[in-house]
Order: C-alpha cells, then sequence, then structure tokens
C-alpha cells in the first residue's frame, strides 16, 4: 500500500515559490521526495527541478511558462500574491483572475487524482456579505473580461486585497464543485497573520499592532511553515476526501468572533485609542 503522507516521484508546480509560504511549501515538498517546479517573479532559494521567471499579470507568460513543464502535473500549490501596496487592479489579477487562468490553462495536465491548492486569506471573510458582486467578477468570461469588470467596480469596494481574497474563495469552492467531477480536488488555505515577504507591506498599509489585533486568541503570527505543512496536506493523498474545503490556519481568531469569544471592535478601539 503507498503512502498517503508521501510526495515521493510527485510533480508539482508551486506559484509564488520565491519567499515566504511558497517558499517553505516549495523546499518541504523537495524534502518530501517531490519533483517541484516554480514560477515566480524572482528565482527561489529552494533547489528546484525547474525554475521559470514569470509575471503573473502577463498570461503570455503564464502559457510560457506551463508550456514549458512537458509531462503531467500531480498538484498545483498556488501561492503568488500582492498586498495593498499595489494598484488595485494588479492585486485583482494576481489574487483571482492569474488563479483562475492558472487552473483552467493547467487542467489538461492534470490526472485524475490530482489536486489544486490556493493560498486565499482571513481577509476575505467577508465574502458571504458581498456574494452577489463576487458571483459577478465570477461570471466572467475570460481573463480581459475580468479586467474591464474590476477597472468598472474596484473603486467603492474599500480594500482591494480583501476584496479579491473574497472572490478567489467563493471561486475556488464553486471551482470544487466542478473539478471533482474530472477526478481533481480543488481546496483553499486561509492564513491569519504571516510573517513573510509581504508583512513590511501589510504594516505598511495598517500598522504592525494593527495586524497583531487578528492574532487572538493564539497572540503571535504563524511561520511561513506553519502555513506550508496544512497547505501541503490538503494536496496529499491523505486528504483524498477534502475537496471544496476553505481551510482556516489563523489559531482560532475566526472561530472566536464567530463564537462571541473575541471582540474585534474592542480591540481595535484598544489599539487606535
Amino acid at each position: 500500500m503507498s503512502d498517503p503522507w508521501s510526495y515521493a516521484g510527485k510533480r508539482c508546480i508551486v506559484v509564488g515559490c520565491y519567499s515566504g509560504i511558497g517558499e517553505a511549501t516549495a523546499r518541504e515538498l523537495v524534502r518530501l521526495g517531490a519533483e517541484v517546479h516554480g514560477l515566480d517573479l524572482k528565482e527561489s532559494p529552494v533547489a528546484l527541478a525547474s525554475f521559470t521567471p514569470c509575471d503573473l499579470r502577463d498570461t503570455a507568460q503564464i502559457d510560457a511558462a506551463l508550456d514549458g513543464i512537458e509531462g503531467h502535473v500531480d498538484t498545483l500549490f498556488y501561492c503568488a500574491g500582492l498586498p495593498q501596496t499595489f494598484p488595485a487592479i494588479e492585486i485583482l489579477q494576481v489574487n483571482f483572475l492569474s488563479a483562475r487562468y492558472l487552473v483552467e490553462r493547467l487542467r489538461p495536465k492534470l490526472r485524475q487524482g490530482s489536486a489544486i491548492a490556493i493560498i486565499a486569506s482571513t481577509a476575505g471573510n467577508g465574502y458571504p456579505e458581498r456574494m452577489p458582486l463576487i458571483r459577478e467578477a465570477i461570471a466572467t468570461p475570460d481573463y480581459e473580461a475580468g479586467l474591464a469588470w474590476g477597472r468598472q467596480h474596484l473603486d467603492g469596494q474599500g480594500d482591494p486585497y480583501m476584496f479579491a481574497k473574497e472572490i478567489v474563495i467563493v471561486w475556488g469552492l464553486l471551482q470544487a464543485q466542478t473539478l471533482i467531477k474530472q477526478g481533481i480536488r480543488l481546496n483553499l488555505l486561509s492564513p491569519g497573520p504571516t510573517i513573510s515577504g509581504m508583512t513590511k507591506d501589510f504594516e505598511a498599509v495598517s500598522s504592525a499592532a494593527m495586524i497583531d489585533v487578528f492574532t487572538a486568541p493564539i497572540d503571535r503570527r504563524a511561520a511561513a511553515a506553519e502555513q506550508a505543512y496544512p497547505l501541503i496536506f490538503l494536496n496529499s493523498d491523505a486528504a483524498s476526501y477534502v475537496n471544496g474545503l476553505n481551510l482556516v490556519a489563523d489559531g482560532g481568531f475566526t472561530s472566536g468572533v464567530m463564537l462571541g469569544t473575541i471582540d474585534v471592535p474592542a480591540l481595535l478601539t484598544q489599539v487606535t485609542g
């Protein structure tokens, strides 16, 4: 019987392998025996089977990168993202449109039994409140239509990072219902505050103290590896019956808010004075 926890011999793509959760994911996959192919703007420090520079805001570069990976693919880890220090339309591109495009483009290489894991965020927890608008974004038929929709609708939606994460969560959960019919699982991971290459960007937009409000009740930020491990589990054979899940890895914050044990407005008031 094969080891359900093993990645030995599996062909994996890690998008966003240069730093943070993506780098930690690629590093652990290599340790587990996987053949890892990386895509990112900057080359990963991990010794990968292959690396292709790729700007995810350019579909031609995505096409070229995927064309350069011959043969089948067992797992896709989409770990790329842009924070609020980038233009809103670029945040929508990388955090949603490019993820959707890449999954659609990669589908012919994915065999039955393969799996996809996408990093979302607890910043997208508010998706139920904007479901009609989110479904509009998801209904756009292709990348260019999605860009056009974003240019028309991003103004007035508040934090573009939060909005893009809301969209990718809903899209991912819906896509999982379709892909599983082809034997392909899709799940998402929503991390809480995590130490990564984007930490300085998040703190530039907000503040360290404000971000730390969302670390309750564990009262610390996650290390990148602490998010990589559950992400790797989602794509493993050990999770063969796990599909259409948005796994929240935030130290208990979301459940605390839901159960009323964490008073976010009160904590924010303490920070802002």
